[in-house]
């Protein structure tokens, strides 16, 4: 079940220190974004909905009630209704909406926030996107060239793991405060602090 996870200003703040103490071990600049939603996946309820009441005369019909063709549709089109309206409730949406559908539309937000938090400006290409879609239960960690001309994406997935794990258990905080150290520690190896500088904002992106 989708529940939206807000953190406090108080919370919000120590991440910000966490990734300014993380951008001191590394020249790489660490951006972090939580979306409570990557789509609002409103359609997908309708056609569940569009569908079953399709299907609801051909039903009725290899049931022993009878019913005329005009209370038929007067059927049809209640089940449609009613399920239209129940399959909004989040708690059924998001059930019923496809793995590789909800990845895909995670995947895609990830990539819109790199360019739009501007990760693809910094000064020697060194930007790290940590990207949080909540309902999706879903994260990834994007770096620009600077960084993966020297790290194989492969090093991210147990950081991935880990982090989806305590977004799953509503643990955002930590775990965002976790990655944001793995990765430091991380591209620190290739591409430890040669100076001081902060070209993008430390704080907490959400959308």
């Amino acid at each position: 079940m989708y529940k939206r996870q807000l953190l406090n200003k108080q919370q919000l703040d120590q991440l910000a220190d966490t990734v300014k103490n993380a951008e001191t071990k590394t020249d790489a600049e660490i951006v972090t974004v939580y979306a409570h939603a990557s789509d609002d996946y409103r359609f997908i309820p309708t056609m569940w909905a569009a569908m079953i009441a399709l299907l609801t005369p051909s039903v009725l019909l290899l049931s022993p009630l009878w019913l005329a063709p005009q209370d038929l549709l007067l059927v049809q089109m209640g089940v449609f209704v009613l399920l239209a309206a129940s399959f909004q409730i989040p708690a059924l949406r998001y059930r019923l909406i496809p793995k590789r559908m909800k990845r895909h539309r995670a995947a895609l937000m990830a990539r819109r926030q790199f360019l739009e938090q501007g990760l693809h400006h910094t000064k020697d290409r060194t930007g790290v996107l940590i990207f949080v879609s909540a309902a999706e239960h879903y994260v990834e960690i994007m770096v620009d060239q600077g960084i993966s001309n020297h790290i194989d994406n492969s090093q991210w997935q147990s950081i991935v793991t880990t982090f989806t794990q305590k977004v799953k258990a509503g643990d955002v905080l930590e775990g965002f405060e976790e990655c944001v150290n793995s990765v430091a520690n991380v591209v620190s190896d290739v591409l430890p602090a040669t100076h001081e500088k902060n070209e993008l904002e430390d704080r907490l992106v959400v959308i």
